[in-house]
């Protein structure tokens, strides 16, 4: 596990110059008086004359002076990128209009290749992927209340319905009409089984799937099923969805399988961004809520990270269960701390 509380957790990510340990804590070396970031490429210290701060000050208050290699005094150039993408995805989020790329990347000093390839890397998408998203989640904020559904397209900032009709089924999984009646008319495949760890649900539109959850009571599962879409048609699915479901459970008994499927993501920009970032981690290793933050560019936002995690509607698929606090302690899983302790204990014997 990546939690670096310890000193040898430290001591590794040091010998390792791993660049995602940056922040979280510096190295001083007493021969030189010089600190350092764990990913500094200079040549590695003795173990015995290294000690570690929380913080640049109190590598300094120590009489240490940051090195001019790495310069841990400075933001580091992930962090300098990450801050980058997300004052772009702000001014994404409140344009009435798409920006074009060439704005965004002259706003970031970066090339347009450059821009549009860090923009991939921090967020997972492509910065046109991230506008439909945001928009999206605009129409589905005011379908339900609007007075028509081309009221809410156009308040959305689509220029025309003809335009947001073409991407309606991406966005919302069904047509706009349905979503706004709370999935009258459209259809869900679902089906319930048992695994090793109780009752799960599987769900899926004619996108992918839109629910995997796990509990003790396959009735409490599927009336959560219900309350989220209480006018879809729901049914059984046929074999091909029982093999899909089948692949869901092999991978919650044996995660070195690994899980592919198609997705039928529903949130906010936001929710998007996080749940993309954690797909990212892999099988194996856990992060903390302040690393995502970190990695989306908004280092204060631990909480707001939590809560979209909170959110995530596929279980597994989105692997909330390799979120973990700061201290270690693993706790805070919507389908019980007993499941996310025995899914990391799998994927750390897988490996």
């Amino acid at each position: 596990m990546n939690t670096l509380t310890t000193n040898d957790d430290r001591w590794n990510a040091i010998r390792q110059r791993q660049a995602r340990a940056d922040g979280s804590f510096y190295y001083a070396v007493r021969t030189t008086g010089v600190y350092c970031r764990p990913s500094c490429g200079a040549r590695t210290p003795r173990r015995e004359n290294v000690r570690f701060f929380e913080d640049t000050a109190a590598a300094e208050r120590a009489g240490f002076r940051p090195c001019k290699r790495c310069k841990p005094d400075a933001t580091a150039p992930a962090e300098r990128q990450a801050a980058l993408v997300a004052q772009a995805c702000r001014t994404i989020e409140q344009a009435e209009e798409l920006p074009r790329l060439a704005q965004l990347a002259e706003a970031a000093g970066l090339s347009r290749f450059h821009f549009h390839r860090l923009f991939k890397r921090v967020t997972g998408l492509a910065p046109k992927a991230y506008a439909a998203a945001v928009r999206a989640q605009r129409v589905r904020e005011r379908l339900p209340a609007s007075g028509s559904v081309t009221s809410a397209i156009y308040d959305a900032g689509f220029n025309s319905n003809g335009r947001f009709y073409a991407q309606s089924n991406a966005a919302l999984g069904m047509r706009p009409s349905s979503y706004r009646a709370g999935g009258v008319g459209a259809e869900i495949r679902f089906a319930l089984a048992r695994c090793s760890l109780g009752s799960i649900l599987v769900a899926a539109t004619e996108r992918g799937v839109c629910a995997i959850t796990l509990g003790d009571d396959p009735d409490a599962l599927l009336r959560d099923l219900q309350d989220r879409f209480p006018r879809a048609r729901l049914r059984g699915g046929d074999a091909d969805f029982e093999r899909m479901v089948a692949t869901v459970i092999g991978f919650v008994e044996s995660p070195a399988v690994g899980l592919d499927l198609p997705l039928d993501l529903q949130g906010t920009s936001f929710q998007l961004r996080v749940w993309q970032a954690l797909r990212a981690v892999p099988a194996g290793q856990t992060v903390t809520y302040g690393e995502i933050a970190r990695r989306l560019g908004i280092p204060k936002a631990s909480r707001a990270v939590g809560g979209a995690i909170a959110a995530n509607p596929v279980a597994v698929a989105v692997p909330c269960h390799r979120v973990i606090r700061s201290d270690g302690d693993i706790s805070g899983y919507h389908w019980g701390v007993a499941r996310k302790r025995a899914l990391l204990a799998r994927e750390g014997r897988a490996a």
